[in-house]
């Protein structure tokens, strides 16, 4: 019975592996819904220049896309901002940012909260801000 270790020890390889896998085509299939989302977003819009940081002034509205991207709508123009680490973004959370001016720059300390309890769940970590705006017809 020397093999029923071996034997014991792949099976629980795999075992502990398959949850894993499943988690990896759920974020798959997350991303890739998220990506729909914002390609609708999107629709008749053009990308200009890659910007470091926004003005956040009054009336400014965030979308979270769940792992894909946060969309800051300004006036007429939405700012797209893929996150280096756009996976962890949940929409059920609660973005805090800490701002030292009236922007919001690439380099900005962004957390996030649980929004049902208040737990710290995690940080963004922002990338360039890419204004989108409607193609003039």
């Amino acid at each position: 019975m020397k093999f029923a270790p071996i034997t014991f020890a792949v099976a629980a390889a795999a075992m502990l592996s398959a949850p894993s896998l499943h988690a990896d085509d759920d974020a798959g299939e997350q991303a890739s819904e998220g990506e729909a989302k914002l390609a609708k977003m999107l629709e008749g819009r053009v990308a200009g220049e890659p910007q470091s940081c926004i003005y956040m002034r009054p009336g400014v509205d965030l979308t979270i896309i769940d792992g894909t991207a946060l969309v800051y709508k300004s006036g007429k123009t939405l700012y797209v901002n893929i996150p280096r680490n756009a996976d962890d973004i949940d929409d059920r959370d609660t973005l805090v940012t800490r701002r030292s001016s009236s922007r919001l720059c690439r380099t900005d300390i962004v957390t996030t909260q649980d929004s049902s309890i208040g737990m710290y769940t995690g940080n963004i970590f922002l990338g360039d801000f890419v204004p989108y705006r409607k193609v003039k017809s």
